[in-house]
C-alpha cells in the first residue's frame, strides 16, 4: 500500500466533493495544462469524422462488428423455475449510467470499443466517458468510436479530477458505475471512490505468460513476449518452456525466462502467476486447457498473439492484472447487468414451508421476522 499516494489522492478527491466545478478546473489546468470548456460539442465530433481517413473507418467498424458478434452471445436471459405454484428466479436489469476512463498518455480507441460494446449490448442507457485533453483537443479517433456507438457526452477530463467528476456528479451527472484503464493515480482514485459508485476492476501493469514447446517458433514467442513490454516499464512477460534453445532464444531485459521439466510444471507456474494474457504455443495446446485455473484470458496456437486479441479478434482486452485472475475475470456484457432476484410465493407453499422461518427466527432472535410469516395463515 502506498499511503503517499493515497493520501495525495484523497486530498484531491476531497477538494472537489467539497467545491466542486471550481476545484476540478483547477487541477484540469494544473496537470492537462487546460482551462477551456470539458464536454466535447458536436462540432468536434464532425472534426474528428472529417480528419479520420475512410480505410480507418472501415478498419473501426469491422472492429466494432466483430466485438458485437462475439459479446452479444453474452446477454443473460432472465432464469425463472416454477415449484409447487410458486416462481422464483433471476431477472437481469442494466445499469443505468456508466463512466468510461479512456487513459491519454497514448490514446486508446480500442479500450473505448472493448468498454462500450458490452455496455450497449447490455442495454446501458446513459455513457459518459472522459479523457485527457492534449493541447486542448481529444484525440480524433476516440471521438469518431463515440460517436459511432451512439455516445455523445465525452469530456476533456484526465486523471483524478476525471474520476472525481463522475463519482461525484461535478461538471456532470452522476455516473453509478466506473470502467477503464488508467495510471496509478487513477486507479487509487477509482479504489477511493469504490462504494460510492462501482468500479470495473483496478487493473495494473500489463502482464504475458507464453507456455512454449520445441514446436513453436521461436521469433513468434519472442515477438510476443516483447509486444506486452511496450505498454511500459512496469509491464511483465514470462517464458514457461521445455524447450532450452527457447529459453536461451528469448533471455534478454524484461523477459523472466523459466526453464521447466514438463509441460505440467509449466501449467503449475502458469497457474501461480495468474497472468492477465496466457498464451500457449505447444503441439498440442487444447491439452492443457483444463489444467488451467488461473488466467485472465487463454490464446492457443500459434496464430493467437496477445495483440490480435487486443485488437481485432472479438474477445474483450479488459482483463484482471496482478494475480486478481485468481478471483476475478474477464470484463462481459455480464458486467453491465445487475441481477435482480424474483420470488412469487404461493399460498400453499408458503403455509407448508413457513415453520422453516418461524424456527429460523427464533434461533436468531429476530421476533418481528418471526410475527411476519405467522401473520399470514
Amino acid at each position: 500500500m502506498d499511503f503517499e499516494l493515497e493520501r495525495y489522492v484523497a486530498g484531491i478527491l476531497r477538494d472537489i466533493r467539497e467545491r466542486g466545478n471550481d476545484a476540478v478546473k483547477e487541477y484540469s489546468l494544473r496537470f492537462d495544462g487546460y482551462a477551456g470548456p470539458f464536454r466535447v460539442t458536436e462540432d468536434e465530433f464532425e472534426e474528428a469524422a472529417r480528419s479520420i481517413p475512410k480505410r480507418d473507418r472501415e478498419i473501426i467498424l469491422r472492429t466494432v462488428e466483430r466485438l458485437w458478434e462475439y459479446h452479444e452471445r453474452q446477454m443473460e436471459r432472465e432464469r425463472l423455475f416454477i415449484k409447487n405454484g410458486s416462481i422464483y428466479g433471476i431477472i437481469y436489469r442494466p445499469i443505468g449510467r456508466i463512466g468510461i476512463y479512456v487513459p491519454g498518455g497514448k490514446p486508446l480507441p480500442s479500450t473505448l470499443m472493448m468498454v462500450a460494446v458490452p455496455a450497449k449490448i447490455a442495454g446501458v442507457k446513459e455513457i459518459a466517458v472522459t479523457i485527457p485533453p492534449k493541447d486542448g483537443k481529444v484525440n480524433p479517433y476516440v471521438l469518431y468510436v463515440a460517436k459511432l456507438l451512439g455516445i455523445t457526452e465525452v469530456y476533456k477530463l484526465g486523471g483524478v479530477q476525471a474520476i472525481g467528476a463522475m463519482a461525484y456528479g461535478v461538471g456532470m451527472k452522476k455516473v453509478d458505475k466506473i470502467f477503464g484503464p488508467g495510471n496509478r493515480f487513477v486507479n487509487e482514485a477509482k479504489r477511493q471512490v469504490f462504494g460510492i459508485v462501482g468500479i470495473d476492476s483496478l487493473a495494473g501493469p500489463s502482464e504475458i505468460a507464453v507456455i512454449a514447446d520445441e514446436t513453436a517458433e521461436k521469433e513468434y514467442v519472442l515477438a510476443d513476449l516483447l509486444s506486452q513490454l511496450e505498454h511500459g516499464k512496469d509491464s511483465k512477460a514470462w517464458l514457461l518452456t521445455t524447450s532450452r534453445e527457447l529459453a536461451e532464444f528469448c533471455s534478454r531485459d524484461g523477459i523472466e525466462v523459466v526453464l521447466c521439466e514438463s509441460l505440467e510444471e509449466c501449467v503449475r507456474r502458469a497457474n501461480e502467476i495468474a497472468p492477465e494474457h496466457l498464451e500457449i504455443i505447444t503441439e498440442r495446446p487444447m491439452e492443457l486447457v483444463d489444467l488451467i485455473e488461473n488466467a485472465g484470458a487463454i490464446y492457443l496456437g500459434p496464430y493467437t498473439p496477445v495483440p490480435a486479441a487486443d485488437y481485432f479478434l472479438g474477445v474483450n482486452h479488459v482483463l484482471p492484472t496482478g494475480g486478481a485472475a485468481k478471483f476475478s475475470g474477464v470484463l462481459t456484457v455480464r458486467d453491465f447487468l445487475k441481477p435482480i432476484s424474483l420470488a412469487s410465493v404461493s399460498r400453499e407453499e408458503f403455509l407448508a414451508e413457513r415453520e422453516l422461518g418461524l424456527r429460523l427466527a427464533e434461533i436468531e432472535g429476530m421476533e418481528a421476522h418471526r410475527r411476519s410469516m405467522e401473520a399470514r395463515r
